[in-house]
């Protein structure tokens, strides 16, 4: 890390202090570097074309949220809309609001708004389930429609339950097939070869940030006959992505974190054109039936994406997802990605100018072409308990096990300043040791 003048034993604790106050290292020490100024922030506030989209949103006064990439806040007019659903479509329409308030047509809806954040063709995305959920279904969906190979390709460090899920699926097939896990994302195109039936991959890794070619990745493995699975949890609403662009097979993804859909908000699932009708996938419910009101003794599967539903929408839970998606309908998502990237370089730019000789190491690419939305550093020892003392003084960002720290960049709401009083804070509670108490140190059962 860069070497950085002492900081000062005082703390700007309010995001909301003046561009004209003497807070922190560089207005103290006389560096001629401003972007180590908080002045510098405001001016590019002043600047930024997304500015306005930060009033769609209820964010606590006394918080820098840099946790967007767990859990989005909430966006204005959700809460009430979702009391509307409770109230009056459900308190006083009954069951006639499967009809009458569009219930029934809330999947796909919601669907059709998530693609043109994903670059999907009309039609082809359906809102359902957990992440979970349909990642078995279409990694179930695509091994079906390469029934002569065994192998399914991943990370080893990709997102845990997307292995998991390729073992329940190989269990469920009776051991038929194998996962074969690549440590560095380098060797995955040496990896495939005729025997790979499934290319399985998080677009953004939830770890570092570190963000996959999709389009070179995916004609690597169609160059070999291979399926590409594509999980969009850290890129969908957080930079532009182009499935159809890129000849994706399968994507998912889910409602909660950029999206901004609430805890636990259904997950979307997106399969190409050429492949919806050519098989099942293996959740045959009956929301999935060709014909689901017609309540025939057997299963006969809808031949475009609405196969991909199960049961029941969880109706409550998409009305928030649905109604969160309204504040995207004018962003341009060129100019998210690139607020995004002047948002990570400038944090890892104060850390590394103001944190220095603190023992904390960044692991997510300098280069914004191949990162996401977010920025992770590692601690060995005291990553957990500087991310608690963090929120304590009202930063929230997030911890990783087993060392890292891990700060996500939601373009629509996130300032400049947020992320160097951000920085301001975490690199006095650094020199002061504020983080190592045992309050700090022990763990709470989501970190």
């Amino acid at each position: 890390m860069n070497t950085s003048p002492s900081i000062p034993a005082t703390s700007s604790n309010s995001p909301a202090a003046g561009p004209s106050e003497t807070i922190g290292t560089s207005e103290t020490s006389g560096t001629s570097d401003n972007t180590l100024l908080r002045a510098h922030a405001v001016a590019r506030d002043a600047a930024d074309p997304l500015a306005d989209c930060r009033s769609r949103f209820s964010i606590p006064e006394d918080v820098i949220y840099l946790d967007g990439n767990s859990l989005g806040p909430l966006p204005n007019g959700v809460a009430e809309r979702v009391a509307r659903a409770v109230t009056e479509e459900w308190g006083t329409g009954l069951i006639r609001s499967w009809n009458n308030a569009g219930w029934v047509d809330l999947p796909a809806g919601a669907g059709a708004k998530i693609a043109r954040l994903i670059g999907a063709e009309a039609g082809n995305v359906m809102v359902t389930d957990s992440t979970s959920v349909n990642l078995f279904k279409v990694v179930s969906a695509a091994l079906a429609l390469r029934p002569d190979r065994q192998v399914i390709l991943t990370e080893t460090r990709n997102f845990p339950t997307d292995n998991y899920i390729a073992e329940g699926v190989i269990k469920q097939c009776g051991d038929r097939h194998r996962l074969v896990h690549v440590d560095d994302a380098a060797d995955l195109t040496d990896a495939l070869d005729e025997n790979v039936a499934v290319l399985m991959l998080t677009h953004v890794s939830y770890r570092t940030g570190a963000m996959h070619d999709m389009k070179a990745l995916t004609k690597a493995a169609h160059d070999v006959g291979a399926l590409v699975i594509w999980d969009l949890a850290h890129s969908a609403g957080a930079l532009p992505v182009d499935l159809a662009g890129c000849d994706a097979d399968f994507a998912v993804g889910c409602g909660y974190k950029y999206l901004n859909g609430g805890p636990g908000a259904p997950s979307f699932v997106y399969v190409a054109p050429q492949h919806l009708g050519g098989f099942r996938q293996p959740l045959t419910g009956w929301f999935a039936h060709k014909d689901p009101f017609a309540f025939a003794p057997h299963y006969e599967p809808a031949t475009d994406i609405t196969q991909f539903l199960c049961g029941t929408s969880p109706v409550l839970s998409l009305v928030a997802l649905d109604a969160a998606l309204d504040v995207w309908a004018d962003v341009d998502m060129d100019a998210l990605r690139s607020k995004s990237s002047a948002l990570c370089d400038y944090f890892i730019h104060l850390v590394e100018s103001r944190c220095d000789g603190h023992g904390l190491t960044l692991i997510t690419p300098r280069d914004a072409a191949v990162r996401g939305s977010q920025v992770s550093f590692t601690h060995e020892t005291g990553g957990y308990a500087m991310i608690s003392a963090l929120i304590a003084d009202g930063v929230i960002g997030d911890f990783r096990a087993p060392d890292i720290l891990r700060f996500g960049f939601t373009p629509l709401y996130t300032r400049f300043v947020d992320v160097w009083d951000a920085v301001d804070r975490l690199a006095i509670i650094l020199a002061e040791r504020r983080w190592d108490t045992p309050a700090f140190h022990a763990r709470k059962t989501v970190t």
